[in-house]
């Protein structure tokens, strides 16, 4: 069984002690904007070079990377852990792209920490993906987890 709720509360202090910024996206994200589907991982976005940093103090979690990682969805710098069964990928975002389905063209991804949304999930505060920029990323990539997402949080925007 996976343990989300304590592989969160496992890695947030950790990127906070380092001094590290980053978001909530992906599913997660979406969970913590009211969808309801089963999460398969915890996405954080960050810098590249904090990835880089983190690696040693991570080393005995790292089951992927931190190395350049393309799938037909993503292409990323991304190091990937397992914390109790739970994987939490970590994302740089200097160079993420997304493959958009509906142009079929890669794109680079703007992503701006600063205009992270504060948000509570398992009662730590914490920056997540604004909503919009969610659906957005969620609406190039369009898998069926993107879209279960897209429907049950397009009623939060406003």
């Amino acid at each position: 069984m996976k343990k989300t709720k304590e592989a969160f509360e496992w890695i947030v202090p950790i990127l906070r002690k380092n001094k590290i910024p980053f978001q909530i996206t992906g599913g997660l994200a979406a969970r913590i904007y009211g969808s309801n589907r089963t999460l398969a991982d915890m996405d954080i976005d960050l810098p590249e070079k904090n990835i880089i940093k983190l690696e040693p103090i991570l080393k005995d979690y790292i089951i992927y990377g931190p190395k350049m990682y393309c799938d037909n969805n993503f292409k990323l710098l991304l190091m990937t852990l397992n914390f109790g069964g739970q994987k939490i990928d970590l994302c740089g975002i200097e160079n993420q792209k997304v493959f958009n389905k509906n142009t079929k063209k890669w794109e680079k991804e703007k992503i701006n920490l600063s205009q992270a949304t504060n948000k509570i999930a398992y009662g730590l505060k914490i920056p997540v993906i604004p909503l919009e920029d969610l659906i957005n990323y969620k609406s190039k990539i369009r898998r069926r987890v993107d879209l279960i997402d897209i429907r049950n949080i397009s009623s939060e925007v406003h």
